[in-house]
């Protein structure tokens, strides 16, 4: 009877969960409205008084207004100090100009409206926006000041992620997605808070740096060996939609996340995005880091353990030196002394590797010897 019950209104049930999530999102709509229309009203009071209307952004480049929280990682402070943008100033008059009609263009920001990428935003406005590059910087801007997501705002960016692995999962217009094919990866979800159902047995999952790497793993059949596991890149420094998927299958998941970087600061500063988040999107930290993440390699002291030969080591440039002193100072580095004792032995031995090294020991040194080993025995730190 049970059964027959859940099977007559299973259609009716769907409605239910349809409507429900629907309230939630009018909500959230009316609630940015809110603010947009707040900004707004501001600009035009200003103008009633024949002043000049000025934005209030939030910063997003200083540290002075980054707390950490090791559970968390960076997050701006509330109260953060702000940067004045004036219409009524040359330097910052464009500025003003594209932040405005860019809110106009999310007013009012119906559910119905669908999504839009931040290249159809350039497009709106070319001439005025100069490059995709600044359509970037003032989304992410406007989402600051707001205090909202990109994604309540509807609008996503085209991301430049590859994964593959046990992994399968379905995008919000009902596509399903399978990861698992061993020869080509797929690209990175643009609507990654749409992902549902997501299927997986990984027992882990691995950040790797740079693409050239992924596409060594997924050449030497890496998935496969070490089935089942998850593999993913951002290709360099990572997109936001590259550190919202490593967020999300950690939140669907739960399995350990390492990272696989270059032995250099540069390789350290991306792996501690995944970790712990950016100054320049501290506003979204909740939903970007992962905490978790373990450094798997490739560790400075590796080079040592495992005799690099020294023609493939590169010494460190008066940039690498200040950046190493950088991420030394850093609150998320000064409470993790194994990573301050690895740094150190990078400043002390003034040499980095890229991960293509340890093919100077065996060419398939990497997938057949270091990373099974490092996964069967806990290298990480």
């Amino acid at each position: 009877m049970g059964s027959h019950v859940a099977r007559q209104f299973s259609e009716v049930d769907k409605l239910r969960t349809e409507l429900l999530n629907n309230v939630d999102v009018i909500t959230e709509f009316q609630e940015i409205l809110t603010r947009i229309e707040s900004v707004i009203l501001e600009v035009v009071t200003s103008l009633s008084k024949d002043e000049a209307p000025v934005l209030a952004l939030p910063s997003r480049s200083s540290w002075a207004n980054i707390s950490f929280d090791s559970a968390v990682g960076l997050q701006m402070c509330p109260g953060s100090s702000v940067s004045a943008v004036r219409s009524d100033c040359p330097s910052s008059a464009t500025k003003f100009g594209e932040r405005i009609h860019t809110c106009f263009l999310f007013f009012p920001p119906a559910p119905s409206f669908g999504f839009c990428f931040h290249r159809d935003i350039y497009y709106n406005n070319a001439q005025l926006f100069g490059s995709q590059k600044a359509v970037d910087g003032l989304v992410d801007d406007i989402s600051c000041m707001l205090k909202v997501s990109r994604r309540s705002l509807h609008v996503l960016a085209t991301s430049k992620g590859f994964i593959s692995g046990d992994l399968c999962y379905m995008e919000e217009d009902g596509t399903r997605i399978d990861c698992r094919s061993t020869s080509a990866a797929v690209s990175v979800s643009s609507n990654i808070r749409g992902i549902k159902n997501i299927v997986s047995s990984a027992k882990f999952v691995l950040i790797v740096e740079k693409d050239a790497t992924f596409q060594r793993l997924l050449d030497d059949d890496f998935c496969t060996k070490m089935s089942p596991c998850i593999i993913i890149t951002g290709k360099g420094v990572p997109d936001v939609n590259s550190r919202l998927m490593v967020r999300k299958l950690w939140d669907a998941l739960h399995v350990p996340v390492f990272a696989l970087v270059d032995a250099d600061p540069h390789g350290i500063e991306i792996m501690c995005i995944y970790k712990y988040g950016s100054v320049a999107m501290a506003f979204e930290a909740h939903s970007l880091t992962v905490p978790s993440v373990m450094w798997l390699g490739l560790l400075p002291s590796d080079l040592q353990r495992l005799r690099v030969p020294k023609d493939a080591l590169i010494p460190l440039t008066r940039r690498d030196e200040s950046k190493l002193c950088s991420l030394l100072g850093r609150p998320y580095v000064t409470g993790k002394p194994q990573w301050q004792k690895e740094m150190e032995l990078m400043q002390q031995s003034k040499v980095k590797a890229e991960i293509q090294s340890l093919a100077a020991i065996a060419p398939d040194f990497l997938t057949s010897i270091y990373l099974p080993n490092k996964l069967r025995y806990g290298g990480w730190v």
